[in-house]
């Protein structure tokens, strides 16, 4: 998603709210060469890299940097989820930790035209074909799940499954994929409430209109942290059908890295690193349980 204007102007404990042309197998040689197709392919051997600076991966995001993202505003440290991301990512390249530098970079500046001061950037920016073309993006680390949300003390407000909540009065925003999911996954009893804005069906959660409010995952911390008093995420849940939102590593446009960031984050999928990740920082531990 399109992380909402709003969280950048929010203290620490707000909360935010497509596939690429695979790894070329000539990645792995000891130099840059050209395929057939006349493109050029970069040695993914750490001294071979184009860097902004040379023996340093420099990796950006913006600041503040939220939970549960990062942790305690320093993604120096390796905590929270893309700050664990982004170093997984970097030792794949080959680098040591003492061997990442990061840089502060606006959310909207990421994935907008020109030169980039970073390597990549990690900051929940969802794949787009429109922002792809003015950056690239490494294949998906994240695919976003739906979560809900309720008041606490409310009578879903504890429920453990999906089934639980074929009766609730739910609310979604009209033309989100959290829409799809409510009518496709969940499968109310009732039609659910479809409002034109998000900041609407918020208000018809603090207003008690709706038992539950039906969001993406990232938009579901931001509204506990900072729209609605004393709510929590029920769960969270995959959907189902048509093409999943994925957050991806940002490189400016025409970056020599692509294939080697590629190559490092599906080692981290395939050997199923990414999803430990997620389950360690996105999961029951930052309140938000998986829902079957």
């Amino acid at each position: 998603m399109a992380r909402p204007s709003m969280l950048l102007a929010l203290g620490a404990l707000a909360v935010a709210a497509v596939a690429c042309a695979p790894a070329d197998d000539t990645a792995s040689t000891a130099s840059p060469t050209t395929s057939a197709a006349g493109a050029a392919t970069t040695a993914c051997t750490k001294d071979q890299l184009k860097l902004v600076t040379a023996g340093k991966l420099t990796i950006g995001t913006d600041k503040p940097a939220y939970e549960p993202w990062f942790k305690d505003d320093d993604p120096s440290n390796g905590q929270g989820f893309e700050s664990a991301v982004a170093y997984a990512v970097a030792g794949e390249m080959g680098f040591d930790r003492d061997e990442v530098q990061w840089s502060t970079v606006k959310f909207d500046s990421a994935f907008a035209p020109g030169t980039k001061p970073f390597d990549f950037d990690v900051n929940q920016v969802s794949i787009t074909p429109d922002r792809a073309k003015a950056v690239d993006f490494s294949k998906g680390y994240y695919t976003v799940k739906q979560a809900v949300v309720a008041v606490k003390g409310g009578k879903f407000a504890d429920v453990t499954s999906l089934a639980q909540l074929k009766d609730a009065k739910i609310g979604v925003q009209v033309g989100t994929t959290a829409l799809d999911a409510v009518k496709n996954v969940i499968q109310p009893s009732a039609d659910p409430n479809v409002y034109n804005e998000q900041i609407d069906s918020v208000n018809a959660l603090k207003n008690k209109q709706i038992d539950a409010l039906v969001v993406d995952l990232p938009t579901a911390f931001y509204v506990t942290a900072a729209q609605v008093e004393d709510s929590k995420i029920v769960g969270q849940f995959g959907a189902t059908g048509g093409t999943p939102e994925e957050f991806g590593l940002v490189m400016e446009k025409g970056s020599a890295l692509k294939s080697c960031v590629d190559k490092a984050v599906e080692a981290l999928k395939s050997k199923g690193e990414l999803a430990k990740i997620e389950q360690e920082w996105l999961g029951s531990a930052a309140g938000a349980p998986e829902l079957k």
